[in-house]
């Protein structure tokens, strides 16, 4: 059986507590058996686009749309066969050697969420495909690509795996993962509860990485 793992990030990689700078840093991820979402979700905005609704973007971005919007995706994913999970790091609280560059937080992130899904998420028989939204420069993406590779290459139980990275715009699975990585950046930066209420049946694994950290460097 082929596995689809469809992932997203928030928050950025500065770490100071300033204004317009995030606190936690997620790792989010969506599994499926399927990619049947993707094609509701274009359907969906197929629909939209009929309906002539103004506020209408190119794609599915949770961060930019207008409420009325998000309810209609939302819904989608609330029907939706779907995993969630996701891996919250307090940044304050990572030590100095994980943080030595942005690749090196970003691979302690993913080592520590893929690893703790994989065996729940996958059989020794079977395939995975990986898509992970690009992110950063393209001097950065190849980083990051090599980081992600390198993880998966590591934890996974089958070697039947692929990754592929791309814009969220390219993929409408990558505008899901965008949708329940927002839900819960929201829960966690502004405890907002609104969105991650209507996910909470899906996420399977919400692991707060440093919970039990008491010492913040900074």
């Amino acid at each position: 059986m082929r596995k689809y793992l469809f992932a997203d990030e928030a928050g950025d990689f500065e770490f100071a507590r300033k204004q317009n700078v995030s606190r936690y840093f997620i790792v989010c991820s969506v599994t499926c058996d399927g990619c049947e979402l993707g094609h509701e979700l274009l359907n969906l905005r197929r629909e939209l686009a009929w309906e002539k609704h103004e506020h209408l973007g190119d794609y599915f971005h949770a961060s930019e749309e207008k409420q009325e919007i998000r309810n209609y995706v939302f819904e989608l994913i609330q029907q939706a066969d779907i995993r969630i999970d996701a891996t919250i790091m307090e940044k304050s609280k990572a030590q100095p050697k994980t943080r030595i560059s942005d690749a090196r937080f970003y691979q302690y992130g993913w080592f520590f969420h893929f690893k703790n899904i994989a065996r729940e998420i996958l059989k020794p028989d079977d395939e995975l495909l990986l898509t992970a939204a690009s992110i950063g420069t393209k001097k950065a993406r190849a980083t990051f690509t090599a980081t992600v590779n390198d993880v998966v290459q590591q934890v996974a139980r089958s070697n039947k795996w692929a990754t592929c990275f791309c814009p969220a715009s390219v993929d409408p699975c990558l505008q899901v993962a965008d949708y329940c990585t927002w839900a819960i950046q929201r829960k966690w930066e502004r405890q907002d509860l609104r969105s991650y209420d209507l996910i909470k049946s899906k996420i399977v694994r919400e692991y707060d990485l440093w919970g039990s950290g008491k010492t913040h460097y900074y």
